[in-house]
């Protein structure tokens, strides 16, 4: 595994290794303001060997951007002094860390009374929820998404992340079951994406760098489609790069399956490939069962080989992998990997790894 723990250099970032943490929610920053538990959190991880920290989804400073408020944001005073210690905690472990906004979209709760907004008015499912963005709601988000790049970069933050997986707000203008829209938008389903990863390179400049997550799935659509050729992908991501994105990140429940029918490379595979630009894969590392939102089981996960990565990474279809659950139960897993100790990592335990994200 030696060659997984050389150096990466994207735009002005350094990363040590080729290992992130995924980003994954917590819900555990009352009033959106992250305190000194939630430095501690990600500072384990990084003192476990990470080369990066991906945090968990940040709502944008918009009041449909995310629910509920306990989800951290990037605006105001205490928010931004907060995250300024998470930054400076995970440096001083000497480990990268990148912000991934985030905008919920038609999958946000409402029980704040604040409506969803969304390409049509639909989720993941097809179902009515929420309002269609008009052109004031798309600009207004537009600048939302920059001013939070714009915080990020200020109070430490190494690079910016765009959620644009999962059924969320932009992922929901990718799809054609979200966007049916009429207009320019509908037309060419990657505009205001577009739009929005070039309104946050004007907000951190050429060479800050900005990372795109992608995915097929959605949160209540495990077998949806984005792309269903490497040619539709291709004319998918195309103008998402030429945008401004530096790094692509497509979200998969297992790293190590083909993209498409029949022998092919993995989605992370296809996407390097199509782009060129450096890649992070993700998907059930180290772990035996997939990953499946929402689960309710307490059963414990074993642990899996992880052969597989350095085949991957041998082949060329990543540059970077990050790990998830694995690292919820043992924030020193990468360093279990380098000193090939990891025969006494003891799986995941949805009890004790749930009691960890806090």
């Amino acid at each position: 595994m030696a060659d997984l723990f050389s150096p990466l250099r994207i735009q002005n970032l350094t990363l040590r290794n080729r290992f992130a943490m995924a980003p994954m929610t917590r819900r555990a920053s009352p009033g959106g303001v992250p305190g000194a538990d939630v430095a501690d959190y990600y500072a384990r991880r990084a003192a476990g060997g990470v080369g990066l920290i991906i945090t968990e989804g940040v709502r944008i400073p918009h009041p449909t951007a995310g629910y509920p408020s306990s989800i951290p944001t990037l605006d105001g005073a205490d928010s931004l002094a907060g995250w300024q210690a998470v930054t400076g905690a995970v440096r001083a472990q000497g480990a990268a860390i990148a912000a991934q906004l985030w905008h919920q979209g038609a999958e946000r709760e409402d029980s704040d009374g604040v409506v969803p907004v969304s390409p049509s008015g639909l989720n993941s499912v097809g179902q009515a929820r929420g309002v269609a963005l008009d052109d004031d709601g798309l600009d207004a988000i537009r600048q939302a998404y920059a001013a939070a790049a714009r915080s990020a970069r200020a109070v430490g933050f190494d690079a910016v992340e765009l959620h644009g997986a999962h059924g969320y707000l932009l992922d929901e203008f990718l799809w054609d079951k979200t966007n049916i829209r009429t207009d320019a938008y509908g037309a060419d389903r990657t505009r205001f994406p577009a739009e929005v990863i070039a309104a946050v390179r004007d907000a951190v400049g050429p060479d800050f760098p900005i990372i795109l997550r992608f995915s097929q799935w959605k949160a209540n659509a495990y077998r949806a489609s984005l792309a269903d050729s490497p040619a539709e992908l291709e004319r998918i991501l195309t103008p998402l790069v030429d945008a401004g994105v530096d790094v692509l990140h497509p979200s998969t429940r297992r790293h190590y399956l083909p993209a498409f029918e029949g022998e092919s490379p993995t989605l992370a595979g296809w996407t390097r490939k199509l782009t060129g630009l450096p890649v992070i894969g993700v998907g059930s590392v180290g772990l035996a069962t997939e990953f499946t939102p929402g689960s309710t089981s307490r059963a414990r996960i074993e642990p899996a080989p992880v052969d597989r990565l350095r085949e991957l990474f041998d082949a060329g279809e990543f540059d970077v992998i990050a790990i998830g659950r694995a690292l919820l139960a043992d924030p020193g897993w990468v360093n279990r990997l380098r000193d090939n100790t990891l025969g006494e990592f003891a799986g995941y335990d949805a009890e004790s790894a749930l009691a960890r994200l806090h």
